[in-house]
């Protein structure tokens, strides 16, 4: 079945994701309007009605007038990378009303620069921002989501099987997320704890590079399954650290995602440990890549917030030293194989 509602929805973001939840949008509804902030990129996509792998669909109708989304969309969903999106919600915020939905798509972290010159966290969580604190802060919108998941663009675009979690602390925005994006080949979950799913989505990029770095060093399947399973554990010991629940993290939006993430070539993430593993540096990783890997954004964040908050974080800590050449890759694994861990699983205590 298709365009079944005869609403118009709009994506900020032209990115591989975006572009794929676009098309995914545009299955169920009559028109969707996706906002390229750079006029040369969308003069590109109007011509070709392609974007990398993915085909646009014939409603997908790309704009450069932000005001026009907010205009004819009560439903956006903002897919920008974590850098970008306070400015992006400054550029939007003045055409919001209180009646807008907005799911966001970001898996990253955004902190206060102002007050942290050196890009050196303060002590207090209140100067890490998940993208939905964002949203608060800059807009007049109150039912906000999120969605997260294993979502391998890619594979979204050859329509393969594929899922999401749709998460809010309100049930109306959860379903609207599953009435517009649900479909034969797309499941939608939900959930009412946002601020763990997002949390979810954002640590398990800092697990995905260092996944990255075992299959390039060629490790081997039991090695890269420990790193996983450990990694999963520093995950949850970080997310209830900063406040989170527990559940959200055995889940699609954690598991599920993490599974996807350090096992594919496709995720940006895994590719930046892979590189790193064959002895690029990462300034020529990032400068060689199209979009943004929020893995290693995520791992000075992290690393920096441990510093004032009384928790071991080995893997995030090694791959810090990593990508600050600090330490090579195959220290930091002889180091890892000697780390005394202890009891196996602490969180379900």
């Amino acid at each position: 079945m298709k365009n079944t509602y005869s609403a118009t929805v709009g994506v900020i973001g032209t990115g591989n994701f975006g572009t794929a939840l676009a098309n995914l949008l545009a299955h169920k509804c009559k028109r969707v309007l996706l906002y390229a902030r750079n006029e040369q990129k969308a003069t590109q996509l109007i011509k070709t009605r392609k974007n990398g792998s993915h085909q646009i669909a014939d409603n997908v109708e790309i704009i450069t007038d932000i005001s026009l989304l907010a205009e004819k969309c009560n439903v956006i969903f903002p897919i920008v990378p974590s850098i970008n999106f306070r400015e992006m919600m400054k550029k939007l915020s003045p055409y919001l009303k209180p009646y807008h939905v907005l799911i966001h798509g970001t898996k990253g972290f955004d902190f206060n620069e102002i007050n942290n010159k050196n890009n050196a966290l303060k002590e207090s969580k209140n100067q890490i921002f998940t993208m939905s604190e964002v949203i608060r802060q800059e807009s007049s919108v109150v039912r906000i989501g999120c969605i997260a998941g294993p979502n391998l663009s890619k594979e979204i675009a050859l329509k393969m099987p594929a899922a999401s979690v749709i998460a809010s602390d309100f049930d109306e925005v959860i379903h609207l997320g599953q009435k517009y994006l649900k479909s034969d080949r797309f499941l939608v979950f939900g959930s009412n704890d946002l601020m763990s799913t997002e949390l979810c989505g954002i640590l398990k990029n800092i697990i995905a590079v260092g996944a990255g770095t075992i299959d390039g060093m060629k490790l081997g399947e039991n090695a890269k399954s420990l790193f996983i399973t450990r990694g999963m554990v520093e995950m949850v010991e970080i997310g209830k650290a900063m406040g989170g629940q527990v559940e959200p993290f055995l889940g699609l939006a954690g598991i599920g995602d993490l599974i996807a993430t350090c096992s594919s070539n496709l995720s940006r993430n895994y590719n930046v440990g892979l590189r790193l593993a064959t002895g690029e540096k990462l300034s020529e990783i990032t400068h060689s890549m199209r979009e943004v890997a929020e893995g290693i954004k995520t791992i000075d964040i992290i690393h920096e917030w441990s510093k004032n908050n009384p928790i071991r974080i080995p893997i995030t800590e090694t791959l810090y030293k990593i990508i600050h050449e600090e330490i090579t890759v195959e220290e930091a694994h002889a180091y890892m194989m000697k780390f005394p861990f202890t009891s196996e699983i602490k969180f379900l205590n």
